[in-house]
């Protein structure tokens, strides 16, 4: 649509220079000259385009790749990931200590002494209810 409205226009300047001055349509014409030696020449940026690869899809960002910021979102998920797997083990990890330590101070602090508990008949004496 752009290319069509700028191809309108310039339709029209192009009749329109038919009917201006000579000297006019000459500065025009070196202008034209100098802003077309002048102009940047534009580097084609590679499009971002999604890759399909099977059941899977893979998101690429071209040659220049991504920025810093870029990088440090894409890094960001994993690294709160790792953390939340650290603190997930470093809780568990105490929860299982303060479990065996209760279990500790249970047997040390009951009436019967440690070497019952290995007696295979006390097990017994356990699954009928300590009748």
């Amino acid at each position: 649509m752009t290319d069509e409205f700028g191809r309108k226009v310039a339709s029209r300047l192009q009749q329109a220079a038919h009917e201006l001055p000579y000297d006019i349509s000459e500065r025009l014409r070196a202008a034209r000259v100098q802003a077309v030696a002048h102009r940047k020449v534009a580097q084609p940026r590679p499009a971002r385009t999604v890759l399909g690869m099977g059941g899977a899809a893979a998101l690429t960002f071209g040659e220049d790749g991504l920025n810093l910021w870029g990088r440090i979102a894409s890094a960001l998920p994993i690294i709160v990931l790792a953390g939340g797997l650290i603190l997930i083990h470093t809780a568990q990890s105490e929860r299982r200590a303060s479990e065996l330590a209760e279990v500790d101070v249970q047997l040390l602090t009951d009436d019967l002494p440690p070497q019952a508990y290995t007696d295979p008949g006390f097990a017994q004496f356990l699954r009928t209810g300590g009748q």
